[in-house]
């Protein structure tokens, strides 16, 4: 990976920490303790010379505010049970990004007076963040790991749009291809706002009138 894709790649994260921490956080719901998480691959079988141990990886890497993030939600659905330094970093990378994506869509849904999005569309949302932020992972870390082999199979018509829900439309179409705009900053009007308000003020006025 160049420089700039670097960049490109720490920018988009610090871009998920900043706006969990400005609109989502404040807004959380307060989420029951998830039990039954699937153990990372680290903990199904022993690294090997095709999947190297790169539970240490993630510690040492602007990836690691992912988790941070993750961890803020009181319910990190699909943890590993022994989530810990021992885990495989491409798995938590794909369970973070899924677990903000769902806490995303759903703080969305509620600032905007929407109704709860359905199982299927959390699941889409789930399994397209971790299929997208994953796919950059391995390939700027070279940590391959069944976790990155998964696809988007619950259908991108799910998916919200940015017109429709910001913050959550925003993330999925960054991470889609976020190496193939040569390293060009983010600009777009949630720049300029200071909460879900702001948001839910800017999409009622988009709003057709009849």
């Amino acid at each position: 990976m160049n420089p700039g894709d670097e960049v490109t790649v720490h920018q988009l994260l610090g871009r998920i920490a900043y706006f969990h921490a400005l609109f989502v956080e404040p807004a959380l719901a307060p989420a029951p303790a998830v039990t039954g998480g699937h153990p990372c691959c680290n903990h199904r079988t022993p690294p090997g010379p095709t999947r190297p141990d790169t539970g240490r990886l993630l510690a040492g890497t602007a990836w690691a505010v992912l988790d941070e993030v993750a961890t803020t939600l009181g319910a990190h659905a699909g943890q590993c049970p022994s989530h810990g330094p021992g885990c495989c970093a491409t798995c938590r990378v794909a369970s973070s990004a899924a677990a903000v994506a769902e806490a995303w869509l759903a703080t969305e849904h509620r600032a905007y007076q929407r109704p709860e999005p359905n199982d299927r569309t959390r699941q889409a949302c789930r399994e397209a963040a971790a299929a997208r932020l994953t796919r950059v992972f391995v390939h700027q870390h070279h940590a391959p790991c069944p976790a990155a082999q998964g696809g988007e199979t619950a259908g991108a018509w799910l998916l919200p749009g940015a017109d429709e829900l910001p913050l959550t439309g925003e993330l999925l179409a960054l991470w889609r291809d976020p190496l193939a705009g040569g390293g060009s900053p983010v600009v777009s009007w949630l720049n300029h706002c200071t909460d879900l308000d702001d948001i839910r003020r800017v999409l009622e006025t988009r709003r057709p009138t009849l």
